[in-house]
């Protein structure tokens, strides 16, 4: 039961996840958290950041980690397959639809609809990430001045290296990851 289970919610995933990985941040939290108790937000959000770092699509790997997490070896391959399954053959059905009717305005038109539809997706994923990160919880405090301070400066600091001094993602990641290692261990 438990691999229908992940494979219908993984499936759903895969399906309504238009836009790529950090768009289906906020339809895999609703699935893994909310509907099924599999992982707590603490989990959700320690599994986001393992699957962002590893190589291969978010929902990918998302999918692989809780699939291990709640049925072993069997569990992931199951939440995979139904992650991918939507993709091939949606993308299988949408290319011999756009290779056939390319010209058509129409065509343009629900294409250019679509994208305020992914970015609002993708700020809400990064919003609930942030508050996650900031204040420990999925929603805001009455007190919102209570942040975690190491958070929020190894946050900002990412940023101004990111898009300032365009310095290497990975670089940062890894130099955010030590020296927040490093503050949390000392204080």
């Amino acid at each position: 039961m438990i691999y229908w289970r992940l494979l219908w919610s993984f499936f759903q995933i895969g399906l309504f996840s238009i836009g790529g990985g950090y768009a289906a941040m906020p339809l895999i939290q609703r699935q893994v958290v909310d509907a099924h108790p599999w992982l707590t937000m603490t989990q959700f959000a320690d599994i986001m950041a393992i699957a962002e770092m590893t190589p291969g699509p978010i929902a990918i790997n998302a999918a692989t980690f809780v699939g291990i997490r709640v049925a072993g070896l069997p569990g992931a391959l199951t939440a995979t397959a139904g992650c991918v399954l939507p993709s091939c053959v949606i993308v299988t059905a949408l290319a011999w639809l756009y290779y056939r009717y390319r010209g058509l305005d129409m065509v343009k038109g629900v294409l250019a609809c679509l994208r305020p539809a992914v970015v609002a997706m993708i700020a809400s994923a990064a919003l609930s990430l942030v508050v996650l990160c900031f204040y420990g919880q999925r929603t805001l405090p009455a007190d919102p001045l209570d942040a975690d301070l190491i958070a929020v400066g190894l946050f900002a600091g990412s940023l101004v290296l990111l898009r300032a001094f365009k310095v290497r993602p990975m670089a940062v990641m890894l130099g955010a990851g030590a020296l927040g290692t490093a503050l949390y261990l000392l204080l």
